[in-house]
């Protein structure tokens, strides 16, 4: 006899599957028979949770987000030094989206290739790249605040060359046009451009 799991546990552990299956099929490649399929539930009991296959696109986008949030954040308390803190969130990063640990690169390149065609899925990756971008500039913002980072830094500034940066390392290794070496260097010379003295 199986026992049937809570509706928030079923929910999560449908998340959970369409987050891998949108990452290794892209969002118009996978299907919500094969997301239902892998999660172990029908179809209906699907569309129970998420009301249609972009919504659950979107959620998973949302949770990977959250599990990236989390990740920097004990990445950080985790760093004594603020001056290192953006590069320990750079380096968590790397070794998450290098080992598969999390999908938000692949969910979130999937999505700005989809935002040309869908309203709601540009309108959500517009939101997400602003929400890592303050993230990011919080960051630094606090290791201003304690002496880790140049006062005369323009943080909005920086925080958008932080997306920047993540983004074309996703993109990069992705492509292979970026290698582990070519990374190092370009954090490597953020933080020595950072850095207060």
């Amino acid at each position: 006899m199986t026992t049937r799991l809570p509706a928030s546990e079923r929910r999560a552990a449908v998340l959970d599957t369409a987050c891998r299956v949108f990452a290794r099929c892209s969002y118009r490649g996978a299907t919500t028979a094969e997301i239902a399929r892998e999660a172990g539930v029908s179809e209906p009991i699907l569309y129970r949770h998420f009301v249609s296959k972009r919504d659950l696109y979107l959620a998973c986008l949302a949770d990977a987000w959250r599990q990236v949030r989390t990740t920097w954040d004990d990445a950080i308390a985790a760093e004594p030094d603020p001056a290192e803190w953006v590069s320990a969130m750079a380096r968590c990063f790397r070794e998450m989206d290098r080992d598969r640990r999390v999908v938000l690169s692949t969910l979130s390149v999937q999505a700005l290739s989809e935002a040309s065609e869908d309203p709601e899925i540009r309108a959500y990756a517009r939101r997400h790249l602003r929400d890592v971008h303050d993230y990011a500039t919080a960051v630094m913002a606090r290791a201003q605040a304690a002496s880790g980072i140049r006062a005369d830094c323009d943080l909005e500034a920086e925080g958008w060359i932080f997306v920047a940066l993540g983004l074309l390392g996703s993109i990069g290794r992705r492509l292979g046009a970026l290698s582990e070496e070519d990374f190092d260097r370009i954090r490597d010379a953020r933080r020595r451009s950072l850095r207060a003295t």
